[in-house]
């Protein structure tokens, strides 16, 4: 994850073009291979018990190797040598940079410091984008506006699912705030009850969230293709509600909202929204907490 960070970086100062940039993030993309696959392929797991685990995943907001260890699948000695077998991206993004004679490892070194200056990173936030740390790494860029006191929580849960089952190389904005949200290809949900949640996913993202994880391939961004899209949210929404009812809070999910036009957002509360590029394609988590919307 981190090659994506830095590498898009260093493609936004001309430091390398475009297509270095892709190859570069594609090699990346490639190496750090989920857990769930390394344990099949070892023959640790069968492909019916990940696919198990990963049924789970989307009822619980657990990690894949404690779901294993807890259902006696894996050992936890198991779980650390598939942990440790993923690749370390950062070293091989750095060793891909230099075997293909773009620059040397003291200007990489040099371009590195320049990055944690230029976006105000420190070294545990280095430290969490290296390790690929989705936990440490979302949190970063939510510093820049103060949210309700659950939605970090819920932004956090949403990532963490698109992670895990859509794309684990997500590239992450900083969450704005903003007076309202025009786009198109929107797929959204509310929660209503003690506390009030409205959601949307929008963009062209909404086709590869759809395709990846419903597992189906769609021609165009139509109603199937969205109705995919809100069922991975109601997905998310389901596991929020969870956390919410075990901590005293009510919540219900209304039905999921399709517009595939361009429509524009707006509330009387704040309005919030996550911008992330997922497969390179730009996509926009907007949600508000307290009061209702209107997409019009």
């Amino acid at each position: 994850m981190f090659g994506v960070y830095f590498g898009k970086y260093l493609q936004d100062i001309g430091r390398l073009t475009t297509e270095q940039y892709d190859t570069i993030v594609d090699l990346s993309r490639r190496l750090r291979t989920k857990l769930g696959l390394l344990a099949v392929e070892e023959g640790l797991l069968t492909q019916k018990q990940a696919d198990e685990i990963n049924a789970i995943q989307q009822i619980r907001d657990a990690k894949f190797g404690d779901i294993a260890i807890e259902r006696g699948y894996l050992t936890q000695g198991q779980v650390d040598e598939l942990a440790a077998s993923q690749e370390d991206s950062y070293l091989m993004f750095v060793q891909a940079i230099i075997e293909s004679g773009l620059m040397g490892l003291e200007e990489i070194q040099d371009e590195l410091n320049r990055f944690k200056r230029a976006e105000k990173l420190s070294a545990l936030d280095i430290d969490a984008m290296k390790k690929s740390d989705i936990d440490r790494i979302i949190p970063i860029f939510l510093r820049s506006c103060k949210t309700p006191e659950h939605m970090h929580d819920y932004l956090l849960l949403m990532m963490r699912n698109i992670n895990r089952f859509v794309d684990n190389r997500v590239l992450v904005m900083r969450l704005e705030e903003v007076p309202s949200y025009t786009g198109h290809f929107i797929a959204s949900q509310r929660l209503a009850g003690e506390e009030n949640y409205c959601i949307a996913i929008c963009g062209e993202g909404t086709k590869v969230i759809a395709e990846k994880f419903g597992r189906e391939e769609f021609p165009e961004i139509d109603e199937d293709c969205l109705d995919a899209c809100c069922e991975f949210i109601n997905v998310t929404n389901g596991l929020f509600a969870s956390k919410l009812s075990e901590d005293g809070i009510r919540t219900d999910m209304l039905p999921p909202e399709m517009d595939t036009d361009i429509k524009t957002i707006r509330t009387d509360g704040k309005l919030y929204v996550l911008p992330c590029y997922i497969r390179e394609t730009r996509t926009d988590i907007v949600i508000c907490a307290d009061k209702e919307w209107e997409i019009s």
